[in-house]
Parts: structure tokens; sequence; C-alpha cells
């Protein structure tokens, strides 16, 4: 999900994921289910989200700017949507402010009933297919680009509504995993490629689909399998039926799932997310191992693989830095005078168990090198005598255009240096990354197959799965900006 045309910048160190997806179907709270499962997918989208709920005869809606537990933390808000079938969405947009008209899930009343529809993904075909439903009279209420979703589904000629989303789907080009909900059902798809994820889960008689494994272990409910590329289930009062309307294509699920944006304790494809970040972290040890005296994660992201470089190095794990977990992105600084102490807002040295150190810092990757030079400095003002970074993935060299947040390629500090220098401009002793081959090993591949590679990891190498129609300039130069106002 992106926001469209805005032209507004990049904020920040980190990639950002955007957005964490849920629905159930056959449950009598399935709205209070759905705010818990959204909770467990906090780090997908921390801006806004909401929540479409049907009891039969009424679709109900609730969407709000900001966190899960403000929006959905009262009774009164819960109540308010009644029903056994409910879908989910937490945001977190590319780019631009978060608007109430921007928040998922969208609603629309067509022809046939009601439709609620979330996405998490992004289209990379949105703005040429919105400039052609604009010019053929489409009306636009949000500037994202799921509402393309909604309005192809709108202009489909067919008449199950199955089918229209289907007919909608085989248009637009991207990663995406979406759910909808609908008077008879939920339904549920990935891209044929798969770059996204998606789950299915069991709790009782009712139904989940969901982002992450971990939204399934809040509620209790069994992870029964994950929605395979390419498939549509539709999950109505019948049971559950799946689909597969679309051509096969080699699976390419993102990589950077199980560096950074996926839940340590979340499953993915298969795979235990802690486990793969800990065998990252080894491999980073054995690739570029440094005599040193203590490896420190930069916290939380960073945990796992330090854990797997100190046991693999036989160096001893402390946290070296500390990370106060009750600081919320909407802090705001006092004044410009304090803006460089922005970074302790969320870290601090652990001067104890650094001072008179040679530490290696591990942490999952350099965007811009900000945050990693602060981070850094603070390390050195604690003591240590040397810093050595490692970074669990390969150098982040090339923007993402399917659901991550990333700036334009120009701003990418791996884009524009050597490791050499990125390690002076960070300020450290020595610093390396994970080479590619190392990063597949970890995943349980023996190495990348340049031909037809695995997964989707367009960010290190720049191979992009898919066309980048809008990128390409099938506007034919015109571009689409959209005037953004607040909520």
């Amino acid at each position: 999900m992106t926001e469209i045309g805005t032209g507004l910048p990049f904020d920040g160190d980190k990639l950002k994921e955007e957005c964490g997806i849920f629905a159930i179907h056959g449950h009598a709270e399935a709205a209070a289910h759905a705010a818990l499962g959204l909770h467990a997918l906090q780090h997908r989208g921390q801006e806004a989200a909401g929540i479409v709920s049907f009891d039969g005869e009424h679709f109900h809606s609730h969407r709000a700017v900001g966190l899960i537990g403000d929006i959905f933390g009262r009774k009164s808000v819960i109540d308010g949507l009644p029903g056994h079938a409910a879908i989910g969405h937490a945001r977190y947009a590319t780019t631009g402010a978060s608007m109430l008209r921007n928040v998922q899930p969208l609603f629309a009343d067509f022809a046939f009933g009601g439709l609620a529809v979330a996405h998490n993904g992004n289209l990379t075909n949105a703005m040429v297919l919105r400039r052609r439903l604009v010019e053929e009279g489409c009306l636009f209420q949000s500037t994202t680009d799921t509402e393309v979703i909604v309005h192809l589904i709108a202009r489909s000629r067919r008449q199950n509504i199955v089918a229209r989303v289907v007919d909608a789907l085989r248009e637009i080009d991207g990663a995406w995993s979406l759910v909808a909900v609908f008077a008879d059902g939920i339904l549920g798809g990935r891209d044929p490629l798969g770059v996204r994820p998606l789950v299915l889960g069991r709790l009782d008689e009712a139904w989940i689909l969901a982002s992450e494994t971990c939204a399934l272990d809040i509620i209790g409910a069994e992870f029964v399998r994950d929605v395979e590329p390419g498939e549509i289930v539709i999950i109505d009062r019948n049971g559950l039926k799946s689909l597969r309307p679309f051509a096969p294509r080699p699976h390419r699920f993102c990589i950077f799932e199980y560096v950074y944006f996926a839940r340590p304790d979340s499953m993915v494809e298969g795979r235990g997310v802690y486990e793969v970040r800990k065998r990252i972290g080894a491999e980073l040890a054995r690739e570029s191992a440094v005599p040193a005296d203590v490896v420190v994660p930069v916290p939380d992201s960073g945990v796992p693989a330090a854990i797997g470089y100190a046991q693999e190095s036989g160096l001893p794990f402390e946290l070296g830095i500390i990370r106060n977990h009750y600081v919320g992105r909407t802090f705001i600084e006092p004044s410009d005078s304090i803006r460089h102490l922005g970074v302790k807002l969320k870290h601090n040295a652990n001067r104890a168990s650094l001072a008179g150190k040679r530490v290696v810092l591990v942490d999952d990757s350099i965007v811009r090198g900000t945050t990693s030079t602060k981070i850094v400095n603070m390390v050195r003002a604690a003591g240590a005598t040397e810093v050595h970074m490692r970074i669990a993935s390969p150098p982040t060299t090339h923007s993402c255009f399917y659901g991550v947040d990333t700036p334009e390629r120009s701003k990418l500090l791996a884009a524009r240096h050597t490791v050499e220098e990125m390690a002076g401009i960070i300020g450290v002793d020595s610093l390396a990354f994970l080479s590619i081959d190392g990063l597949y090993r970890a995943v349980g591949e023996a190495r990348r197959d340049h031909a037809v590679p695995q997964y989707c990891d367009a960010c290190f190498t720049g191979d992009y799965p898919t066309r980048l129609a809008d990128l390409e300039g099938e506007l034919g130069g015109r571009q689409m900006t959209f005037l953004l106002e607040d909520a």
C-alpha cells in the first residue's frame, strides 16, 4: 500500500515495512480478535489502523490515526463493530502524512453489495491504472494504490464477487497480499510471485488470515499453512475454497522479511524467523570475524543476529545498548537545540559493558547511515576502544517498490559509497556486510541462483522481479500529483 504522487521525503534511517493485514470469519467476537491480531502486527504498521466487520446485515467500520491500543483499546469501539466476520489493517504509509481518507480497510458499496479491502504491498503500475480509470470517469477518494483495486472491482462485468476480484487482480503488477470481507464471507490472496506473506489459521470453527503467525499466536489460533503465491482463498459458511487463477511463476518471497520486517517469533514460509536470524549472524561471523572483546546488538532487530555471531565467534554477547521501548513515533522534540540528541530518545549506551572493550556492533541494515553514525558515536563516548560494525544483510543499494519504505537510490549510502568509504562516514574501525550468498545460506539455500533467484532481493541486487511500469514513465511524462489534505 503506497501513496501516489506525493513527492514527500523519506524520514529516518530504517527501512519501514508497510502494513499488516488480518481477517477472521465465523467467530462471534470477530472484531475483538481482529484488534488483537493487529496488535501483534503493530511492527508492520504504526501510523494508523482500521477494522471493518459484518454482522449478517450491515457493515461496520472504525478507522483512525494512531497505534492499535489507542484506537481499539476501548470496549465501546469494539462494541460498535459487531459481527461474525471482520478484516483489519495496520498502516505504515510510504510517504506523506497519515490521513483518515487513506486509512484502510477501504469500504465501497457496489451493485452486488458492500465490500471492504485491506492490502499489504505496492502496485508498480498503480499510476498507469489510476490515470486510465480517472479518464474513464472514476472518482478517487484517497491517494493510496489500494483504491485502484476497488475501482477495478467496480469496473468488472462479472456477476460473481470473487470473479470480479480476480478480474481486478489480473490487471495489477507488483507485490500484494490482501484480504476482503463481503456479505457472503471473507477472501484472501497473494500475488503470483508471493512477495508479501499471508498465512491461514484456525480458531475452533473460525478461519483466520494474517500477515504473520504471531497474529495467530496472540488469539490462541492454530497455524494451518501459508497461503500459496498466486492463490485466492474464499471462506464462507460452507468452509474454505481455494482458487489458483494465475499462471504459475517462480516464487520470489521478500528475503528482507527474514532480515528485519517479520517478528522474530513468527514462522515465515515454513522457517522460524528467529532461527534464520541467528544463522545470519553465524554466517556473518564466518565471513568477517574480527578480533574483539564483546558482541553488542543494535536493539531490537540486531539481537538474534548478534547472538548467532557471538556463538559462532566464541565472543561474549552483551546488551551494550539499551532501548527505551516507551518512546512513540510522535514524540515532539522541544527545541532545535537538542534535536541532535534524538537518538538517545530510543537508545542509551550501557557503559559497564563497553568501556575499555573492542566492540562488534551488529545491526540489520544501513540505509542512509545517520542512525548508525549516532550509535557509533554513543558507543565510543561510552569508552569503547574499537568499534567494528557488522551488518546482517548485504548493502542496500537499490530502492524497494514492493511494499517497503526506502529512500530514492541517490539517498542510499551504499549506492553512493564503497564499504571502506561508508566505514569512514559512520566512524567505525571496520565495516562488513553479509554476502548475498551468505544470506541465501542462512535461509536454507546453498547459494543464490543468478539465473532464477529464489527470493526477491532487489534492494540488494537491483534484480526486480516485475516490471516497474510507473517508474518506466508509462505516464507519457505526465506525473500525477494529488493534493494531500490533513484528515
